[in-house]
């Protein structure tokens, strides 16, 4: 694909596919309303999980992290290597605004994992454990995520060679995600004064 044309298309072929919630159309199929009217309000795999269980948030993991790897594949055939961050951040972007879902969506984290694993299938693995292991000491999935989050971007990094282009749209991919999650972090802050 021409250079050019690639870099026009593919940032909105990736908001597009990102665009596309798994948890939302399910839980219609299945008649159980919209995952983001309760709990927090996120349909990402941690609220589909509290609404109906861990069978159908690893459903919506799987398929969340495969559309993601497609996103990545794309972008690694159809642009140079400095494009992949970029490529990411998009897919993050229609993740969490998305078209087709009244600009309501996610926190890009399963996203985020699914892009990863094709561009740096050692740092996805690495990634889940970073989560496990936080997840385990401080009982937060969000502060998991953060730990995640943080090993995927290194991974993508690596993977794309790191250059300026390359660090600023991975800095950028981390920031997205850290503000996405800036209502746990307050409700983490308060919670934290009111046990002092």
């Amino acid at each position: 694909m021409n250079a050019t044309l690639a870099m026009l298309l593919l940032p909105a072929a990736a908001y597009l596919a990102g665009s596309v919630n798994f948890s939302i159309l399910l839980f219609r199929l299945m008649g159980k309303g919209d995952p983001r009217v309760q709990f927090s309000g996120n349909p990402g795999v941690s609220n589909v999980v509290r609404q109906a269980g861990l069978p159908l948030g690893v459903l919506v993991l799987v398929l969340d992290t495969g559309r993601s790897a497609a996103v990545a594949a794309l972008c690694s055939w159809a642009a140079p290597p400095a494009f992949l961050p970029w490529g990411a951040l998009a897919l993050l972007a229609g993740n969490r605004w998305p078209l087709f879902h009244g600009f309501s969506g996610g926190k890009g984290v399963a996203n985020f994992l699914g892009f990863t694993l094709f561009v740096s299938p050692l740092a996805a693995v690495l990634g889940g454990m970073s989560w496990g292991l936080v997840f385990y000491a401080a009982r937060k999935p969000f502060l998991g995520s953060f730990a995640m989050t943080a090993v995927l971007a290194a991974g993508i990094a690596l993977a794309a060679g790191p250059s300026p282009p390359v660090l600023a749209g991975v800095l950028l991919s981390v920031l997205f995600i850290i503000l996405n999650h800036r209502k746990n972090i307050r409700e983490t802050i308060a919670g934290a004064r009111m046990r002092r």
